[in-house]
C-alpha cells in the first residue's frame, strides 16, 4: 500500500512542488496551507512534512506537530523550514520530530529523506534469534525462553537497530538516528546500553552478544 504523506506549507508554489515530487515517488500527498485544515483531514497520514512558520504564526508548525503526535503517537514528523537556527532545530527534534530539514532543498533530496524515514518507521517484523531469544517487532518485545524482557521503548529501539544491522557496528550517531533521539549525548546512549546489558544478563547469565567497539560504537554479534 502506498504511503500517505501530509504536507503543510503556506507557500502555494512550494506546496505544489513538494506534492508533485512526492506523488512522482508513488506516495499519496494531502497538501494543506494551514494547521486547522490539516487537523481536519479525514485521512490518517503515514508521515507529516511540516513548515514551521505558517501564515502569521511563526510557530504554528511546532504546535501542529504536538497536536498530530497527540492524535497519532507513532507518526513520523519532518520539519521543513527556512529557519536555520540551531535552537529551532533542537526544539523541533525535542517535540518528537524525526528530522529537521532546512530550505532550500531539492525535491530529489526531499524524496530520499522521506523515503529513509518511512523505512525507519515501517512496522518491525518478528525474528527468532540464536539460542532462546526472540524479537517481536509489532509488540515491541524481546523475550528469552518465552519470557518477555522489560525494556523501555528506547532500549527496544536500540536492540532492534543493532540486531537489524546483522553484525555491523553502529556508531553513536547511527543509534541516535535509529532511536529518534537526535539530541542526546554519547553518555546517554552508553547508559541505555548498560541498562540493556543488565536486563538481558539477568534473564540469561550467559548472554554475551552485545559488544562495545572502542571508538566506533556497538555491535550485536
Amino acid at each position: 500500500m502506498s504511503a500517505r504523506i501530509l504536507v503543510v506549507e503556506d507557500d502555494p508554489d512550494q506546496l505544489e512542488n513538494y506534492c508533485h515530487a512526492l506523488t512522482r515517488k508513488g506516495w499519496h500527498c494531502d497538501g494543506f496551507a494551514d494547521a486547522a485544515s490539516a487537523l481536519a483531514s479525514p485521512h490518517v497520514p503515514d508521515l507529516a512534512l511540516l513548515d514551521v512558520h505558517l501564515g502569521t504564526d511563526p510557530d504554528a508548525g511546532f504546535s501542529l506537530c504536538r497536536d498530530l503526535i497527540a492524535q497519532h503517537p507513532e507518526l513520523p514528523v519532518i520539519f521543513l523550514s527556512s529557519r536555520t537556527d540551531e535552537i529551532d532545530q533542537i526544539f523541533g527534534l525535542r517535540l518528537g520530530a524525526w528530522d529537521y530539514l532546512t530550505k532550500p532543498i531539492s525535491t530529489v533530496l526531499l524524496g530520499e529523506k522521506v523515503s529513509a524515514v518511512l523505512k525507519r518507521a515501517a512496522p518491525l517484523g518478528t525474528r527468532t534469534l540464536s539460542g532462546d531469544w526472540a524479537l517481536d517487532g509489532p509488540r515491541m518485545r524481546l523475550s528469552f525462553r518465552g519470557e518477555p524482557i522489560n525494556l523501555t521503548v528506547t532500549e527496544f529501539a536500540i536492540v532492534d537497530a543493532l540486531i537489524a544491522a546483522d553484525g555491523a557496528v553502529l556508531s553513536f550517531d547511527q543509534l541516535a538516528e535509529r532511536t529518534r533521539q537526535s539530541v542526546v549525548t554519547n553518555n546517554t546512549l552508553s547508559t541505555h546500553i548498560k541498562h540493556i546489558r543488565r536486563k538481558l544478563t539477568a534473564a540469561d547469565p550467559g548472554f554475551d552478544a552485545l559488544h562495545s567497539i572502542y571508538g566506533k560504537g556497538y555491535q550485536w554479534d
